[in-house]
């Protein structure tokens, strides 16, 4: 609260909260007009500083994201304060004379820029010295020429994401640029001017040089905080970058020694010796013994429960016919 009175009171010294005469208001500057004295509208600068504030933080919200700015200010006593201001924070500004399709034919602006850029080229690399002197002439007269219209624009590559004017009803034509390319706009708005044009007004008197330093000056400190955040982000971004790389690089170092120390110890014992070869072979069938099919123990024709032999089994001794007690008599011959 007492940031926002110390302000008020500046803006107050400023003789910002002057307007113009009543029979040239706008209707549509009603809501900003605080009463009206010797038939003179004064602004509300209540309005004025939440105005102001707020479009010091978009302004600051788009300069943090590398976005450029473009400053617009034609008028005379507005010139050399909206230049300065530009200069400080490294933005695009027009102070000269805003020419037909700045922004909407910004293809053949940049085409006029190169070619002033050429010709001081030239001025440098020594091309000057071999031409006529009526040549040098003319060529330095249209570099001077461009450069006063388009030098505060030589450095801009694209359209710009947001313009600031001193007075909207003066940058009408650059105003209707800008809404045409969906650009932001941002302006000083005195009590003859429309505020609904503009996405941001400030109502301010646009025609004194101390208002428009003191509120070209707070727009310019944002602008400029907003960059030295984008700086410091930057900043931590790469000393982040940088820690994680060496970290990178410590684990891949320590990794490559446990694998050295790994790969240079001595080797295992080698494989055991051969077993031993496979025994000899067992001995082959017996021969069949008689009247019954011959074989040994757990054979055909063997003792033991196996057909032809003891036990129960036919052929066998016991209760079977043809066999003795025992399993040991031979089985009479029959036909077959």
């Amino acid at each position: 609260m007492e940031n926002n009175t110390s302000l008020q009171q500046q803006l107050l010294e400023a003789g910002v909260h002057f307007g113009h005469l009543k029979k040239k208001w706008n209707p549509k500057m009603l809501p900003y007009i605080f009463a009206e004295k010797k038939g003179i509208h004064i602004i509300d600068l209540n309005k004025t500083v939440e105005g102001l504030q707020e479009a010091a933080a978009a302004l600051k919200s788009i300069a943090k994201s590398g976005k450029k700015i473009m400053f617009v200010a034609t008028k005379k006593q507005a010139k050399e304060i909206v230049a300065d201001a530009a200069k400080r924070v490294n933005m695009p500004y027009v102070t000269e004379r805003w020419l037909g399709g700045m922004l909407t034919n910004f293809a053949t602006i940049r085409k006029s820029v190169k070619k002033m850029q050429s010709i001081e080229k030239m001025l440098t690399d020594g091309t000057f010295d071999n031409i006529t002197k009526k040549e040098k002439l003319t060529l330095t007269r249209d570099k001077d020429k461009m450069e006063k219209v388009l030098g505060g624009i030589a450095q801009l590559a694209r359209v710009p994401a947001a313009l600031f004017m001193v007075d909207i009803s003066h940058e009408h034509i650059a105003l209707a640029e800008a809404k045409r390319l969906g650009i932001s706009t941002f302006g000083m708005v005195d009590t003859n001017s429309d505020p609904t044009k503009v996405d941001f007004a400030i109502p301010a008197n646009d025609d004194a040089t101390k208002s428009i330093a003191i509120i070209v000056n707070y727009i310019a400190a944002a602008i400029a905080e907003g960059l030295s955040e984008r700086a410091t982000d930057k900043t931590d971004e790469v000393a982040e970058e940088e820690e994680a790389d060496n970290r990178a690089r410590k684990f891949e170092l320590e990794g490559g020694d446990e694998r050295g120390e790994r790969g240079r110890g001595p080797g295992g014992p080698g494989r055991g010796p051969g077993g031993p070869g496979r025994g000899p072979g067992g001995p082959g069938r017996g021969p069949g013994g008689p009247g019954g099919r011959g074989g040994g123990q757990n054979r055909p024709g063997g003792g033991g429960n196996r057909p032809g032999g003891g036990g129960n089994r036919p052929g066998g001794g016991g209760s079977r016919p043809g066999g003795g007690a025992g399993g040991g008599a031979r089985r009479p011959a029959g036909p077959r």
